[in-house]
């Protein structure tokens, strides 16, 4: 190894101990020790720290490190307190702090001696965004700071509201609606829904209606033929004209017997027939009136007139819709065979099931709400109908309203909510139902002050679907943001605020 190269391998050696003895001798860089709210729109390396991570404020030698601590406990101020770099006893300081809030809100807050720093008197609400007025005294000397920290706010131009559709609503009195949300469906009115049977083997020869077709009582839906009903009708001609010789027989046997020409029991047999055809007669119409043939067609056949013996007209039972049919022309049916189903459909049915715990919440006549939000339908009724028993295994019992239907707008099978009305009640201040927004774990509305939307925390009470009870966190008369309301947590979300401590 030559000299100049020993000379370069010892000066690099000098040069790596010189480095090493700074970087021993250097102080670390000193990590936050309490959680501090961050300066909003301050960047980090514009605010000093002291040495528990806090805000340093300092004048002549007088310095305040604040501090806002939260983990495990409601926020508060804790403020150490130094001069000349030194720590000073708390109890030495007299300190009182003012947070000029947006809305003209002024916070005061005075700090008693706790462990080595001072503690604030009072919890710092949410949002951390305000300007700090602090007041120290010590030694004699009176020391004030002031510093703005902000947090939770968007600025947004009368212009940009409007462009982004952002409605701004007055906090105040609300009418609440305390109700009772239970699943429920639409069904027919099971009193206006007719099964349409035959009541007698045919074949259908004429179907004079189709799904969804308009039906008026009385109308004739169907043409049928059947062999079992001629032979009904035959029976009830056969025991017309029976009786008409029955009842002649029998008057002529009474002439003669009243005369003394015929014996008593020649007049007594002509009676017996003659009641007994009365009999038949009537045994043979009311057959066919329960097969649903009308009196004026039974009249014609007892006359001899009418149409075809094994004709059998379906007629509809009453005004409504052919919902099912079952049948075509040609097709044999059955006496006990479903040929139509015809529904009323200017009422139906709104069911649901009350739990056994909620019955005493529902009583009959108390108004409900349906809501159907699939086809955006809603509508109020009274509980026309509360069951007297509870189901073995649903554990509760069914009730229903009739819902008018006139437009055939609420379908049969169509899922709706139900709310059960329970009270109203008018609460003191109350905001839109829409204008709440999450922001890290609190429920909050944006506050307008100008140009300027804030969050604010909220402490909820009751709610329904238009509004909710604010109990805590704003006042009445203040303005704040209601519909697309989002917009603004997503401009907020945008700003990337921190929150310090």
């Amino acid at each position: 190894m030559n000299i100049k190269q020993s000379s370069l391998i010892a000066a690099l050696l000098l040069i790596g101990l010189v480095l090493a003895g700074l970087i021993l001798t250097s102080e670390p860089p000193k990590g936050p020790k309490e959680d501090e709210h961050g300066a909003g729109e301050a960047h980090e390396n514009e605010i000093v720290r002291g040495p528990h991570g806090g805000r340093l404020l300092s004048r002549d030698g007088f310095a305040l490190e604040i501090t806002i601590y939260e983990k495990g406990v409601p926020p508060r101020f804790r403020v150490y307190v130094y001069e000349n770099d030194k720590p000073l006893p708390p109890e030495a300081v007299a300190l009182t702090f003012e947070l000029h809030r947006l809305g003209n809100r002024i916070d005061r807050i005075r700090f008693h001696k706790e462990a080595d720093y001072l503690l604030g008197d009072e919890i710092v609400e949410e949002p951390h965004s305000f300007d700090v007025k602090a007041n120290a005294e010590y030694a004699g000397k009176t020391y004030d700071f002031a510093y703005s920290q902000v947090e939770g706010r968007v600025a947004l131009a009368p212009e940009s509201l409007q462009s982004a559709g952002i409605e701004v609503k007055t906090a105040g009195p609300a009418t609440i609606e305390t109700v009772l949300e239970l699943p429920g469906e639409i069904l027919f009115d099971q009193n206006r829904l007719a099964h349409v049977v035959p009541r007698v083997a045919a074949v259908a020869v004429e179907v004079r209606k189709e799904l969804g077709d308009g039906v008026r009582r009385g109308e004739v839906i169907a043409v049928l033929e059947s062999r079992d009903l001629a032979d009904l009708k035959s029976q009830y001609a056969t025991a017309v004209k029976r009786l008409a010789l029955a009842r002649s027989l029998f008057e002529r046997e009474e002439r003669l017997w009243r005369e003394k020409i015929s014996a008593q029991q020649d007049y007594l047999a002509a009676r017996t027939q003659f009641a007994e055809a009365e009999i038949a007669l009537t045994t043979a119409r009311q057959q066919l009136a329960v097969l649903g043939i009308d009196r004026t067609e039974i009249d014609h056949i007892g006359s001899g007139g009418g149409a075809s013996f094994a004709r059998y007209e379906l007629r509809a039972p009453l005004d409504g819709q052919v919902i099912e049919k079952h049948t075509v022309t040609g097709e044999a049916v059955q006496a006990d065979t479903t040929v139509f189903v015809i529904a009323d459909l200017s009422t139906v049915w709104g069911e649901f099931s009350v739990p056994a715990k909620d019955l005493n919440r529902v009583r009959l006549g108390q108004k409900v709400r349906l809501k159907a939000p699939a086809l955006d339908l809603e509508a109020e009724a009274p509980v026309a109908y509360l069951g007297p028993l509870v189901g073995e295994q649903t554990r509760a019992a069914p009730a229903h309203v009739h819902l008018p239907n006139p437009e055939g707008r609420w379908r049969a099978g169509l899922f709706v909510t139900v709310e059960v009305v329970q009270e109203e009640t008018t609460v003191p201040v109350a905001v839109a139902a829409v204008a709440l927004q999450t922001w890290r774990d609190f429920q909050v509305v944006f506050a307008r002050y100008g140009d300027q939307f804030e969050v604010r925390p909220l402490e909820l009470g009751r709610r329904d679907r238009d509004f909710v009870e604010v109990i805590k966190g704003l006042s009445a008369g203040e303005r704040y943001a209601a519909g697309n309301s989002f917009v603004l947590k997503a401009e907020l979300g945008k700003a990337g605020a921190t929150h310090e401590h």
